[in-house]
């Protein structure tokens, strides 16, 4: 487990970063062909965009052969694109799930799309993903125009470069899309040891011990409640024992939750900060 002893982000940065958002798993579906969507302008296909993270099934050449090259390490790492930005922010996409953090621009031009150079992390990683990640740097910058289908209610995008291949990807909701809201920021300390649940269908088990935490203008950190105990989970984030940590979470309003559930969603951001307890 990679770990940042007493690493710290200020406020100012973690609240500038609240967009990025951790990804759901998901599993592989066939190619299927679908339906093609009415044309879209570019407004509608960047909505369409924006909604779903985009999950890389198959590349093909430009007579349908398998480019496997792309697909070389899947299920255990599959490319995945995530597009953001509107008229007040710049569009961007990030290429995700390789070795390092990586984002690029983007323009649509009606089903035109031009991709700028991707920028990102320096890290190194094992040679066989370290080249997925240099075949994708280099290919996508190639693409040109883009197709969605619709597969059963489910988007399906088609990437077309300029060199005649192609890179067919499913859609997964965004939590956003998932949700039905944006969800809020929040940022919770969580206590490096658990306690026993005392609370109706949790009562005997383990809940986390958290606390909220609020950021000012300039960064300082002030505490915004008592410790208390966590019921739920929060999505993407494993405690580990003697660790506190100073998360920066999505929290999604639930539409008509079960009962005894809470009406809240929780998903991890991003760690701010982690620190060994004494």
């Amino acid at each position: 487990m990679q770990r940042w002893k007493l690493m710290s982000l200020s406020a100012a940065a973690a609240m500038a970063l609240a967009a990025c958002s951790s990804t759901p798993s998901s599993t592989s579906v066939a190619p299927a062909t679908g339906s093609t969507v009415p044309a879209m302008n570019a407004s509608a296909a960047d909505k369409t965009l924006q909604a779903y993270h985009w999950d890389l099934e198959r590349a093909e050449d430009q007579a349908g052969r398998a480019l496997p090259a792309f697909t070389a390490l899947a299920p255990k790492k599959v490319l995945r694109l995530g597009f953001s930005g509107d008229a007040k922010t710049a569009h961007r996409v990030s290429i995700g799930n390789l070795c390092n953090v990586m984002g690029a621009g983007y323009q649509l031009d009606g089903d035109k799309i031009s991709i700028t150079n991707p920028i990102g992390t320096m890290m190194a990683c094992e040679p066989p993903l370290m080249q997925l990640e240099q075949a994708v740097s280099a290919q996508i910058t190639r693409a040109e125009s883009l197709r969605i289908t619709q597969d059963n209610n489910a988007p399906r995008l088609t990437l077309h470069f300029n060199d005649g291949s192609r890179w067919l990807l499913k859609s997964v909701p965004t939590n956003a899309t998932k949700y039905g809201n944006a969800g809020e920021t929040m940022f919770y300390e969580v206590g490096p040891q658990t306690k026993p649940c005392n609370h109706g269908v949790a009562k005997g088990v383990q809940c986390l011990q958290v606390r909220e935490l609020r950021y000012d203008s300039n960064g300082r950190k002030t505490v915004a409640g008592d410790w208390q105990h966590f019921y739920g989970n929060i999505e993407g984030y494993q405690h580990e024992a003697g660790y506190s940590n100073v998360l920066r979470v999505k929290r999604y309003t639930i539409a008509n939750p079960p009962a005894d559930a809470s009406r809240y969603a929780y998903v991890l951001d991003m760690t701010v900060e982690t620190a060994k307890a004494p």
